[in-house]
């Protein structure tokens, strides 16, 4: 069999033109060498957003882009995607007039697909909205809308639409070499990372959305070609909710060397970050830095009437992003400022760049370019308006978090109803049960005590001392599905073990 189109990686990027390529009526496989949304893609800081920061820089097309895709978000993915409000305090008597004035431009830029209107808030009013903000000298605030959604979630339910759409998708299937014919990509060398066995796979088109690993692959096609990616690191420490217990945001437009500063609250938790800074290359498992902990750490304490200390942090995780160099001597097509697709003199069609918010944008673009160098037959994007697994969930009794299971949460409460150890909690300061571990095998892919705690649940970011002590009984329950023997159950207790230590500040080095 040759496919339409083969894709490599399974993060935001390759799911998202993955969905893109079997909506428009192609064969299409993604492939993914550990686990969907393993890297960057599960470690963003959970924000629908247009970019704020961009409107000073002047880039309102970019900005543009980024709303309107903020917005089909919400459409499409509502049991995923919500409105959340955002607050930036204001010490200076200038901030609050230069701040509104620029959302006022924020909000018009969104159009008809606006999540709320920015308005100026007095001293007493921002106190409300932010019941734990440092109120010395605070003069008020201004309160503007963006979006907020579960990264990893977002993923799996990618994955599912694609499936839904008759595409194929496998993780732990790595693609470890391309196949060439006449100087052209014809396809790629998987090989099967659980048994160790690889396949020669043929496509007409293949695409490299692998994020900071793109280089990695582009190796394989020209080796010793110039690098295309640099690579940035953000960090984030989660706190308990005490630290912004009300349903609002703080956002930092400028912090003292000019970054920006999120304090949001994430699944009854509190998520502060992010740091960006280069790093040499990208590894797998990245690692906080002392020096990201500082900073957050003590830019939080600026704003927030208590100040949080290492002894608070129940989390912590890095993500990498791509960040694409330019003067590429290979032919490029630069659709934007927040995303690059490059097509080798082979035939190689590579995407790397964006965030998050513009993944379904850059999905089409991405294969624009591979019908074209395919010389594939397609229908017409029609991603704008795909409401994605799950979508339009009847609202019903029962814990919040399963919200982001949309529709598939009726088939969770039946297999509960059908055993009812299964709706016990696997750990008493987590809310995920027995029963959504069984379900994350059977209908969500999830090979590993990994894939549960870190991504179909989100039990290593939200405390990870607790997934930890979760990962035996999370085991079991995989071991008996997936037919696995103690000796299995063992390996996996201590490999999560060993990636866990990511997650936590004490004990880490």
């Amino acid at each position: 069999m040759v496919w339409d189109c083969l894709i490599i990686g399974g993060g935001a990027t390759g799911l998202g033109a993955a969905v893109e390529a079997a909506s428009r009526g192609l064969k299409t496989l993604l492939i993914e060498k550990t686990d969907f949304a393993k890297g960057t893609s599960s470690r963003a800081t959970k924000l629908a957003h247009g970019g704020v920061r961009y409107l000073e820089q002047g880039d309102i097309q970019m900005v543009r882009h980024a709303l309107k895709e903020r917005g089909l978000m919400l459409r499409n993915a509502p049991h995923l995607v919500h409105p959340l409000r955002f607050i930036i305090p204001a010490y200076q008597f200038h901030e609050k007039p230069f701040y509104g004035i620029g959302l006022t431009i924020y909000d018009l830029l969104s159009g008809k697909l606006s999540f709320g209107r920015s308005k100026v808030l007095s001293r007493s009013e921002t106190v409300e909205q932010l019941p734990t903000v440092e109120t010395n000298g605070l003069r008020g605030g201004v309160l503007y809308y963006d979006g907020q959604f579960d990264d990893a979630r977002l993923a799996t339910t990618l994955a599912q639409t694609l499936s839904d759409l008759g595409g194929f998708i496998a993780n732990y299937a790595e693609a470890a070499g391309l196949l060439k014919e006449g100087g052209k990509v014809s396809g790629v060398i998987v090989r099967d990372v659980e048994n160790d066995r690889s396949y020669e796979v043929r496509a007409r088109a293949v695409v490299n959305a692998t994020g900071v690993f793109v280089d990695q692959v582009r190796e394989f096609d020209q080796p010793g070609g110039a690098k295309m990616v640099a690579v940035s690191q953000g960090a984030h420490l989660v706190l308990p909710k005490e630290f912004n217990p009300g349903t609002s945001a703080l956002m930092v437009p400028k912090t003292s060397d000019g970054r920006v500063l999120f304090g949001i609250p994430w699944h009854n938790k509190v998520i502060i970050g992010t740091t960006d800074h280069e790093v040499p290359k990208p590894v797998e498992e990245p690692e906080i830095e002392d020096q990201d902990i500082s900073f957050i750490l003590t830019e939080a304490a600026r704003y927030l009437a208590k100040d949080p200390t290492e002894s608070d942090v129940l989390s912590c995780y890095v993500g990498l992003r791509p960040l694409v160099k330019h003067g590429e001597a290979t032919a490029t097509a630069k659709l934007s400022r927040d995303h690059t697709v490059v097509v080798s003199p082979s035939g190689l069609v590579t995407i790397t760049g964006g965030k998050w918010t513009t993944y379904r944008r850059m999905g089409e673009d991405c294969i624009n370019h591979a019908i074209s160098v395919g010389g594939l037959s397609a229908n017409p994007s029609r991603t704008e308006t795909l409401h994605l697994h799950g979508y339009k969930a009847e609202p019903v009794e029962g814990p919040e978090h399963l919200a982001v299971y949309g529709t598939d949460r009726a088939k969770i409460e039946e297999l509960i109803r059908a055993d009812k150890t299964l709706s016990e909690q696997f750990h008493p300061r987590l809310p995920y049960s027995r029963g959504e571990v069984v379900f994350s095998v059977r209908e969500e892919m999830a090979r590993t005590v990994e894939d549960v705690l870190s991504r179909r649940t989100r039990s290593l970011l939200l405390d990870s001392a607790a997934a930890v002590e979760a990962a035996p009984t999370v085991a079991k329950l995989i071991a008996d599905e997936l037919h696995k023997d103690s000796a299995w159950q063992e390996k996996q207790i201590k490999a999560f073990t060993e990636v866990a230590k990511f997650y936590q500040l004490r004990g880490r080095k």
